[in-house]
């Protein structure tokens, strides 16, 4: 299991500097910069590393606080990782299409209520892990370039192919076997900025990615406990990526 890391302070570490640097935007002087002309090549390519944080958004039957008042699925988030590579397609000054096919691995725990068909608490915890074949899609859009440092926004649709989904397997939670599906499409939004070095360029982000698509492989009797009283379950990710191009 990975180890549970807050990533607050590596955002804090990630995003400090290049807000204190935006707050002075208007007033920053003339320097000499690096790379003056990265931006202008038609196609470049790079690589990225990063943290990533999942969690699960459910969506219950109509009776389940009305009627049968049980409290919600309990979501334990563990760290998990990235690992990509980046193709930027120019399309004028401020706008780029960006290919960034890369490896999100994460793992979450699940709490259940202490429903009545539970006999123990073993019975109440399902884990789930997440090996995605990660294929975002996204537009970068960038003001203008100050110096050496120049902020972004990113925004597009990436599909997921879980590689440890479990979706064929003919178990269900019945013999302990959580399952999901292998295939997820998304949208996601970010916020970076870019720092012009003297040999390449240097890029923190962040991204948040919300699901598109139910991802519950629902167990084969009906009325099981473990899925029964979901209606829908969505992905949510909070991602914080370093690349290098």
């Amino acid at each position: 299991m990975l180890k549970k890391i807050d990533i607050k302070p590596l955002f804090v570490l990630a995003f400090l500097l290049p807000l204190t640097l935006l707050a002075q935007y208007p007033r920053l002087k003339e320097r000499v910069e690096n790379l003056p002309n990265f931006d202008k090549r038609l196609i470049h390519y790079g690589y990225y590393v990063g943290l990533t944080e999942y969690d699960f958004k459910f969506k219950y039957i109509k009776e389940y606080y009305r009627q049968l008042n049980y409290d919600d699925i309990v979501v334990n988030k563990n760290t998990g990782f990235t690992v990509g590579l980046v193709a930027s397609l120019r399309i004028n000054e401020f706008v780029n299409l960006r290919f960034e096919p890369g490896l999100y691995y994460n793992a979450r725990e699940l709490l259940y209520p202490e429903y009545p068909e539970f006999t123990s608490d073993a019975d109440r915890e399902r884990k789930t892990k997440s090996t995605n074949i990660h294929l975002p899609l996204l537009l970068k859009v960038s003001t203008r370039r100050i110096n050496n440092f120049r902020p972004y926004l990113l925004g597009g649709i990436s599909r997921d192919f879980n590689l440890s989904s479990n979706e064929k397997n003919i178990d269900d939670n019945f013999s302990n076997e959580f399952r999901t599906t292998s295939k997820n499409l998304n949208y996601e939004l970010g916020l970076g900025f870019d720092f012009y070095l003297f040999y390449f360029k240097f890029s923190p982000s962040i991204r948040l990615i919300f699901s598109m698509q139910n991802e519950l492989i629902p167990d084969n009797k009906p009325a099981s406990p473990w899925t029964g009283r979901i209606e829908s379950m969505r992905s949510r990710a909070v991602v914080i990526n370093l690349t290098f191009e």
